[in-house]
């Protein structure tokens, strides 16, 4: 099944809600960066959310960036997203290995460790908007659960997992935003409240072979919800050896000149699909030419 986000209302419109399946998506991410079990699972959780973050922009050239840095031995986790689905990102460090923590399972929290999380959504104003909170657990969903509440002042709820197979690869990735409107109901609200305490892991769900749909639609049991919009979502990277000739030539004859002057040729690789990009001399000579 390809990767896709479901956008869902519920109780009227008391709850807007987002679900996702991302195992292309976080698969992709694995090859491409050649991740260990831990890392991919961090970053996958990531990936899924800013899919599903991404799709609540507005604009058609809005970008969220979602940023984690912290003292953990990943370093931290940058996922970049749009409002068309498509979703990029990079661990600084891809090939932590840790034993599994007291529950047995991927210890994300401690890879990631304590530090900051930065939610950027440039929307083609003079300055992005920065949100910043402190990690809660490292774990990702609960730090984004607390990230919403704290900075956007929307209480929610978000669910994150990957499951991984015995060979590595991803088996299942995902997750769930659900966010309460400013005129929530108290029954509303307790009834959700009610039905998040006997929710399943996301992993689980999905390994059971629940869709985003179904993942929702136990999320909000009885809460009369309603599928508003279906929209593909993908691992894509922009990048484009014409995308780095600009780069380059934008540093000026000086730089260009000492790239020369090495007598080497570059290499030049891009953080987010691992993809390099080779110039030899003759290449850095003509954007040389190029060059103001």
């Amino acid at each position: 099944m390809a990767d896709y986000i479901v956008r869902a209302a519920a109780a009227g419109t008391q709850i807007r809600a987002f679900a996702c399946t991302a195992r292309e998506t976080v698969e992709t991410a694995r090859k491409a960066h050649n991740t260990s079990p831990v890392v991919t699972a961090a970053l996958g959780r990531l990936l899924s959310a800013g899919a599903m973050m991404g799709s609540m922009l507005k604009g058609e050239k809005d970008l969220l960036t979602l940023q984690i840095k912290g003292d953990g031995p990943i370093q931290g986790l940058t996922v970049t997203a749009g409002p068309q689905g498509k979703v990029k990102g990079y661990a600084n460090v891809p090939d932590v290995i840790l034993p599994a923590n007291s529950m047995g399972k991927l210890d994300v929290g401690g890879a990631v460790g304590s530090g900051i999380l930065s939610v950027i959504k440039d929307m083609g104003l003079k300055e992005p908007y920065v949100g910043q909170t402190l990690l809660q657990t490292g774990e990702i969903a609960e730090d984004l659960t607390y990230y919403f509440a704290a900075s956007e002042q929307v209480p929610s709820s978000v669910g994150l997992g990957v499951l991984m197979n015995r060979d590595n690869t991803v088996r299942q990735a995902g997750g769930f935003i659900v966010q309460l409107m400013p005129f929530a109901e108290d029954e509303v609200i307790g009834r959700l409240e009610e039905n998040l305490k006997k929710i399943r892991p996301v992993t689980a769900m999905l390994d059971e072979g629940n869709t985003p749909e179904q993942m929702l639609g136990l999320v909000l049991e009885g809460l009369s919800m309603e599928v508003t919009d279906t929209m593909p979502t993908a691992f894509v990277c922009d990048c484009s050896r014409e995308r780095v000739e600009k780069a380059l030539v934008s540093l000026g004859k000086k730089e260009l000149q000492d790239m020369i002057d090495d007598g080497e040729g570059i290499t030049v690789n891009c953080h987010f699909c691992n993809k390099d990009y080779k110039f030899y001399m003759d290449d850095l000579r003509d954007l040389y030419q190029r060059s103001k």
